[in-house]
């Protein structure tokens, strides 16, 4: 399995860039998960972004997993009523409170 961390924004002002590295990264291999445990500030940009990369993994037929969401993530899945729409556990990263 493959993991890639994702730090700091995953907002409007990083989209472009988060996108590339995400495709990109969905290209490595067939059992891939995303570690969310580093990201500091979401918005619903960076929820779209999630969005497209789990809907590509599907029609790629490749497994995805988001792991360790931070609360940062968790906030914005929770407003989105979307905290378990991905079909990935979520568990609070260890160092948040």
């Amino acid at each position: 399995m493959q993991t890639l961390t994702i730090e700091d924004e995953l907002t409007i002002f990083t989209a472009a860039d988060q996108k590339t590295n995400l495709l990109n990264f969905l290209s490595s291999g067939d059992d891939l998960e995303i570690n969310l445990s580093r990201v500091v500030e979401m918005d619903t940009a960076g929820l779209q972004l999630l969005i497209l990369i789990k809907r590509e993994a599907a029609r790629t037929s490749k497994q995805l997993s988001f792991v360790m969401h931070s609360k940062a993530v968790l906030d914005v899945l929770d407003l989105a009523n979307l905290a378990t729409a991905f079909g990935d556990q979520v568990v609070l990263a260890h160092n948040e409170g």
